[in-house]
């Protein structure tokens, strides 16, 4: 059985002591493909000079909307270049966050729309970051600029409404360790997502699942995240471990 990790940050810090050594412990307990992201100009070159290191491993580029502050438009063409490299199978993460800015919403979207633009000019997918902004959100996928190749809805909202349109345009919810959590209602989130549209990831080194949350993340928890899914779904771990695996192999194009 081999899981899949759609989004993780092994450029984070926090993975600097032991980065080599936990994608050996990951990829020897069976997650044999995993997403590095990129949220900025320097995580999205780590990104790339990480997956650069590991067959395995691929890369996102990308600036947040908790990332845009300082920057000009222009930065993308930074993006642009990096994303230029071949283990680049993204732009991301992308999107907007009112949760963390609600000064600068204008930019955020301006930020947004250029990505995927950006996104578009080089074909490749998106992947989408969205807090307490999911009418704007929402709107420029369907009315502003919609993708050519739609993308992920990363870490999604444990949302009806939201998964219900983000599926009716055509982008994969990706679901993290939030399922698992013990205040958290899942049942009726995931089960509006198609099996062809689902995808698990970790978001490490952030948001650990139950029983490990408070301490660092990292990609062999998506067990836990599909081990959740497949309850939800009255599957076995095997057949949504299969599902999620071939799922992220589509959308990027791997």
């Amino acid at each position: 059985m081999e899981f899949f990790d759609s989004h993780s940050h092994y450029n984070d810090e926090k993975f600097d002591n032991d980065r080599d050594e936990i994608i050996k412990k990951v990829y020897d307990e069976n997650i044999t493909k995993t997403v590095c992201i990129g949220y900025n100009i320097e995580s999205s070159k780590k990104a790339v000079e990480i997956s650069g290191q590991y067959d395995f491993l691929y890369a996102t580029a990308g600036i947040s909307p908790n990332d845009i502050e300082g920057l000009t438009i222009d930065s993308i063409n930074q993006i642009r270049e990096i994303a230029e490299n071949q283990k680049v199978v993204a732009i991301g993460e992308i999107g907007l966050d009112y949760y963390w800015n609600k000064d600068n919403k204008e930019i955020q979207k301006e930020f947004f729309v250029k990505q995927i633009e950006l996104a578009d000019e080089l074909d490749l997918p998106i992947v989408i970051h969205c807090r307490d902004a999911v009418m704007d959100t929402l709107d420029i996928l369907k009315n502003v600029k919609n993708p050519k190749n739609r993308g992920i809805f990363h870490c999604c909202m444990l949302n009806k409404e939201l998964i219900k349109e983000a599926v009716k345009v055509g982008f994969y919810i990706s679901f993290s360790g939030n399922v698992t959590f013990k205040t958290a209602k899942p049942e009726m989130a995931v089960t509006e997502v198609p099996l062809d549209k689902i995808l698990i990831e970790t978001d490490s080194p952030y948001l650990s699942p139950e029983p490990y949350r408070g301490t660092r993340n990292d990609p062999r928890n998506v067990k836990l995240v599909a081990k959740k899914i497949a309850e939800i779904k009255n599957m076995s771990v095997d057949e949504i471990a299969k599902i999620t695996y071939n799922n992220a192999k589509k959308i990027y194009r791997i």
